[in-house]
């Protein structure tokens, strides 16, 4: 198949089955009834992410051939699969596809179910977008429809008090950091003439004090999105309430998307003198992330909110990674942030999915309202052996024990400030690597629980576990195994990834 077509279905397959999902589930919900657990809407979201990822493959194979990747042109709109859009593509279609097939026993006969899935297909198609934008407007349009469809899908449970809250202040946060990106935006044009990641890159060789600006209000702005601290705020009510498919979107990739977008703003403004301060400031959000997110995990009793903290942790290496690459030019720091940026999807997707099928057993199957606690935790394995082995090697792995997937990317993102060989590399360093061995002060625990305890009595009770729900678990089990043994099976990929970032920054 040709890459240039491929690409298109990629960008567009999401995008036309979004509405079709809807509209095909609501006549069906009208002739069956709303909680009709056959609902095809499913089935579609389902099929057409499975297009959307073999059409991707046809894609890459094009995106790989040149350092510039294929670029479509909708008139004054360009889209480019480099190594950096290929990158969150397949990241956000494995990470969609698993939350996807979960969700059809989890939102099994939910009023409203075709919603549901046509959200959700459409914000994977606005991640899609984001990465293959070549100018910042236009990324900044699909980081919105990103974020519109992620409002909808966090307050789903609208009838639920703490839902809806959850929803409004993520949507007043969200916002306001929209808003800031935008004036953002009217600061680089003013001072550029243009918004194209390449031109902006020839006209920021010199320093400007708008383009400095522009750049505050793209780290604070898309800096909510990515929950840097203190501008994080939102996310452990967020991920707590949203159905749990969809907390692991949100800490999985949805996260994620919002540092892409960041880091692309940010490097077609890397000018040789102020280059320096968005390296610092990255380094800087980075240490602090690791720090508040592990001492806030650490004061969770709720799973769920404790694996959203966690995630605020788990940016901060990410944000290291990069801020190695920005302030020094290591290479290998984007290549690991990268590299722990794919496998936090895998780890925290599969750490939400578990989370949430103990949950849906022991409160939403026995039609209970609660939220799922550690003391829920206790004797689990004796159950549920599938799920609290599966939940268990997800935090193992985000904690960093070898040789599962997270041990190998904080070992590259280490390993490259080692190589710069300055001090301050070096002490941020030493200082993850603590953070890495606090954060199993809350890690730890919970495998205690589930393995050497007695069984709760809400544990006794539980009803079984489905096998839709059980399956995307084990494959997401079985990668970080795989890549934790295997890690070169994503050199290509994020080595990709980190060079298209390095021509962005004219290196």
């Amino acid at each position: 198949m040709d890459a240039n077509t491929a690409f298109t279905l990629v960008l567009g397959l999401p995008l036309v089955a979004s509405p079709i999902v809807y509209l095909v589930g609501r006549l069906w919900a009208r002739q069956n009834g709303s909680s009709s657990n056959a609902n095809p809407a499913r089935w579609l979201a389902i099929l057409a992410l499975l297009a959307a990822g073999v059409f991707t493959y046809f894609a890459g194979v094009g995106a790989t051939a040149t350092y510039t990747g294929i670029t479509l042109t909708f008139g004054d709109l360009s889209l480019t699969m480099d190594g950096l859009g290929l990158f969150l593509t397949v990241t956000v279609l494995a990470l969609g596809l698993m939350a996807t097939l979960y969700s059809t026993k989890y939102m099994e006969a939910t009023v409203g179910e075709e919603k549901f899935y046509a959200l959700l297909v459409a914000m994977i198609g606005a991640i899609i977008g984001l990465g293959c934008a070549t100018d910042v407007f236009n990324m900044w349009l699909w980081f919105e429809l990103m974020a519109v469809t992620s409002y909808f899908l966090v307050a789903f449970y609208r009838d639920q008090k703490a839902s809806l809250e959850a929803g409004i202040k993520y949507l007043v946060q969200s916002a306001t950091g929209s808003t800031l990106v935008m004036l953002g935006l009217a600061l680089t044009f003013a001072a550029t003439g243009t918004m194209r990641f390449d031109l902006l890159r020839q006209a920021a060789q010199s320093a400007n004090p708008l383009l400095l600006a522009a750049g505050a209000l793209f780290v604070i702005g898309f800096g909510v999105k990515s929950a840097l601290v203190p501008l994080h705020t939102w996310l452990p009510d967020a991920h707590s309430q949203a159905p749990s498919g969809i907390s692991a979107m949100l800490s999985g990739i949805v996260i994620e998307a919002g540092l892409v977008a960041m880091l692309r703003s940010l490097s077609c403004l890397y000018a040789t003198s102020t280059s320096h301060i968005w390296g610092i400031l990255l380094l800087v959000f980075g240490a602090l992330n690791l720090l508040v997110g592990n001492l806030m995990a650490l004061r969770q009793t709720e799973v769920k909110r404790l694996l959203a903290y966690s995630s605020v942790s788990q940016v901060g290496y990410m944000l290291l990674g990069f801020g190695m690459a920005f302030t020094y030019g290591a290479a290998d720091g984007a290549v690991g942030g990268f590299f722990h940026l794919f496998n936090h999807a895998l780890m925290k997707g599969l750490a939400f999915l578990a989370a949430g099928a103990l949950l849906y057993a022991l409160y939403i199957a026995n039609d209970r309202h609660g939220a799922l606690t550690l003391n829920d935790l206790n004797g689990a394995s004796r159950r549920y052996p599938v799920t609290a082995f599966c939940l268990s090697l997800a935090v193992l792995a985000l904690g960093g024990l070898p040789p599962l997937a997270g041990f190998m990317s904080k070992w590259q993102i280490f390993a490259s400030g080692f190589e710069t060989g300055n001090t301050v590399a070096i002490a941020l360093v030493i200082f993850a690597a603590l953070n890495s061995v606090l954060s199993l002060g809350y890690y730890a625990p919970m495998v205690n629980r589930l393995y050497r305890n007695e069984p709760s009595q809400t544990v006794l009770e539980g009803k079984p576990i489905s096998a839709w729900m059980a399956a995307p678990m084990i494959l997401l089990a079985l990668a970080i195994v795989v890549i934790g043994v295997w890690p070169s099976l994503l050199t290509e990929l994020t080595s990709r990834a980190a060079l298209s970032l390095f021509l962005l920054m004219g290196g």
